[in-house]
């Protein structure tokens, strides 16, 4: 029984489930849900490597993912289907996922009064500088470099230990959205 069910792919089975059981949903959150916000929840479930589902939404959505946030990322080889603007309210549902971390990543979010999140997530503000508020010319340079920073810092919080308390976490996650 157990050689019949490792031919049949249960150390898959075994490693989905154990990915499971460690996963971390993760919400990014700025106004627009159209640029900085969907780069990292992309980079988030990238390179979180089945341990993260990032979502991402915006305290006043535009109703539409930028189009140079969609050319960077098929440049970088994500999928964009699945990519859309949308308002932070659809988390704060009864129904919603719940979210380990919310991250804001415009200081206008991070300023204003959001939702109560079920679950009472840690929460950390990583600013990075509106790239679709750059002259249409210079979009490719200034999303690139929103993408870099944001990349830098993803890859900064996937590198901690994952025991870390709550208290350390908050501190790391400080620390990582004072980076450059």
């Amino acid at each position: 029984m157990t050689n019949e069910l490792i031919d049949r792919g249960a150390p898959l089975l075994i490693n989905h489930m154990l990915r499971k059981r460690f996963l971390m949903n993760i919400l990014v959150l700025c106004t627009g849900n159209s640029a900085r916000s969907i780069l990292l929840e992309s980079l988030l479930n990238r390179l979180g490597d089945g341990r993260i589902h990032a979502f991402s939404a915006g305290s006043n959505p535009t109703g539409k993912v930028h189009p140079q946030s969609l050319t960077l990322l098929r440049k970088k080889g994500y999928q964009v289907d699945q990519a859309r603007s949308k308002s932070w309210d659809e988390f704060a549902a009864p129904d919603a996922p719940k979210m380990d971390l919310v991250i804001t990543v415009c200081a206008s979010a991070a300023g204003e009064t959001c939702p109560i999140w079920p679950g009472a997530p840690v929460r950390a503000h990583w600013g990075v500088e509106d790239p679709a508020a750059a002259a249409e010319a210079d979009w490719e340079s200034a999303f690139l470099a929103a993408y870099v920073a944001l990349e830098r810092r993803a890859k900064a919080y996937l590198d901690l230990p994952q025991d870390l308390d709550k208290d350390a976490l908050q501190i790391e996650l400080k620390r990582i959205g004072e980076m450059s």
